[in-house]
């Protein structure tokens, strides 16, 4: 063995012993005989070369960014699901929680206009005619004046016409006055109540509106709330003026100088009238509290009188519900003397998806009625979930007991939102489907959300908001141009409302600014 040691006292050096001394001399010798090795070819040897840092693909880094999304502070001990999927590759990119029920608030209402619009077409238009058995003689209609509805939701609303053309439908006619009732008459479809595990807190606001063959404003109106000149005194609460019959008791009081101002209303259950309550301090301005309208074919029938005495009509009877007559008017003598049609069923989803109306998702639940049964709720979610098993909906992906996702009681899987998604999708921006989503930070429910970010006029999507549930579902174009659907839903989070968006907004904005890098897209 040939060593070289300086940590005995004798040196070993090609099997010779040597002093210490005449190291020095040999271990110049060894220096000087390595470095002529290193000139000859062949003999000199590279550095050892270190193993290179294992990389991660793209897809593994959006998910690894997307799982991080979902730790982040106040959503961490959440129930969350969330599905990424490319529509271009048809490639599953993430999943989390894929087949978990989750509440979706109002996401549901995707599922409503899709099967809904899908039932009838995007053409479909909703019928609303005036009828009367009576005649007409010297300007006056002698008899009843009857409205007959058939669910239209966007009667005066932010989808629909104004009824201005009636009235003057009616004046083209000669008719001055009416010497009878106007009558509401819903009986094509179910009677107006709220639909399973409604909570009774959200009945007085305008989001607890109920839904009936007639409809009028989204069935909602103001109240407006002015303050007595004393603390402790009741206020003054008065309705619009153009409002029908909503019958209210007030409870709220006027509150002390510079005390906080809080008013709400409340339908209480089991009572016939709605309650406002609560305070607002002396010497502030009068408030306005919007409300939900109470039996909408009362509402309808009380607001279209009111209209028709303002625009010169004269009405001798009230404005009733058909229901609470004793005498029915006689349907089989009766001719119709105006057809309202409503726009086309592309305008209203426009309007049901971008700002989130429940009411207009009641009314595109019901069209999944198959023809010749009666739009009761329950018939219109059987035919909702025949519609989605075509898709490929299992049977256990959802579990929806109302059209607008204000029931707690509704579940759904992001795969099955997912599903609705990919069987909707249509890649032009201006097919009914894509127009009728809020665009991120343009218009709708997404309006201030994502801006300066590469979601903004990217993102497409429709949201849910309840207390502790945020959802956001709907597509995203990459960095590299690739198309997605996604869907995000956050339930029971424990921390505020604005970092579950932050979350959710987050996860969009990750997908927008995501690339592949030079992989191509399959042709």
């Amino acid at each position: 063995m040939q060593t070289l040691s300086g940590s005995s006292r004798w040196g070993v050096w090609r099997g010779r012993h040597h002093p210490e001394g005449s190291n020095r001399s040999a271990f110049a010798f060894f220096i000087l005989h390595f470095a002529l090795l290193l000139t000859i070819p062949g003999c000199a040897k590279s550095p050892p070369t270190l193993p290179a840092a294992p990389t991660i693909d793209a897809v593994q880094a959006l998910r690894n960014d997307l799982s991080a999304a979902t730790r982040l502070p106040g959503v961490q001990h959440a129930a969350w699901g969330v599905v990424v999927h490319s529509l271009d590759r048809d490639e599953r990119l993430f999943d989390l929680n894929p087949r978990t029920l989750l509440v979706p608030a109002s996401a549901a209402k995707m599922v409503s206009v899709a099967s809904g619009a899908e039932a009838v077409g995007w053409d479909f238009q909703f019928q609303t005619t005036l009828q009367t058995s009576g005649t007409i003689s010297d300007g006056v209609l002698h008899g009843d004046l009857i409205v007959v509805g058939s669910g239209d939701p966007s009667i005066g609303g932010r989808a629909g016409n104004d009824i201005a053309p009636w009235i003057e439908a009616l004046t083209a006619q000669g008719i001055r006055r009416i010497d009878g009732r106007i009558i509401g008459d819903d009986d094509a479809i179910e009677e107006p109540r709220p639909a399973l595990a409604w909570t009774w807190d959200d009945l007085g606001y305008p989001t607890g509106a109920l839904f009936g063959a007639l409809n009028f404003g989204e069935n909602r109106t103001t109240v407006t709330v002015t303050p007595a000149a004393t603390p402790g005194e009741a206020t003054l609460v008065t309705s619009e003026r153009s409002a029908g019959p909503r019958p209210f008791v007030n409870r709220s009081v006027t509150g002390a100088a510079g005390s906080m101002q809080l008013l709400w209303p409340e339908q209480r259950p089991a009572e016939p009238f709605l309650t406002i309550a609560g305070s607002i301090p002396v010497g502030a301005r009068p408030a306005t509290l919007a409300i939900s309208a109470g039996n909408p074919t009362s509402w309808f029938a009380g607001v279209f009188r009111q209209r028709l005495i303002r625009s010169g009509i004269d009405v001798t009877g009230e404005a009733s519900d058909v229901d609470d007559l004793t005498a029915k008017p006689d349907r089989a003598s009766a001719r119709t003397l105006f057809t309202h049609r409503s726009p086309p069923l592309s305008d209203i989803a426009a309007a049901t998806l971008k700002d989130s109306i429940n009411l207009y998702g009641e009314a595109f639940l019901r069209l999944n009625v198959p023809p010749g049964v009666f739009p009761t709720n329950d018939a219109a979610l059987d035919g909702l979930r025949q519609r989605l098993s075509q898709w490929g909906v299992a049977p256990d992906g959802q579990q929806l007991v109302d059209g607008s996702g204000l029931s707690r009681r509704d579940v759904i899987t992001p795969e099955t939102l997912l599903i609705v998604l990919r069987h909707m999708y249509e890649p032009t921006a201006t097919s009914p489907w894509m127009r009728a989503l809020a665009i991120g930070g343009v218009d709708g429910t997404l309006e201030n959300r994502m801006k300066g970010t590469p979601a903004e006029r990217n993102v497409r999507a429709k949201t849910g908001t309840m207390s502790n549930i945020r959802t956001i579902a709907g597509y995203v174009t990459t960095r590299d141009g690739e198309r997605l659907a996604f869907v995000v839903m956050v339930n029971n989070f424990e921390g505020t409302g604005a970092q579950a968006i932050q979350a959710i907004d987050g996860i969009a904005v990750t997908l927008a600014k995501w690339g592949r890098g030079s992989t191509p897209l399959p042709q």
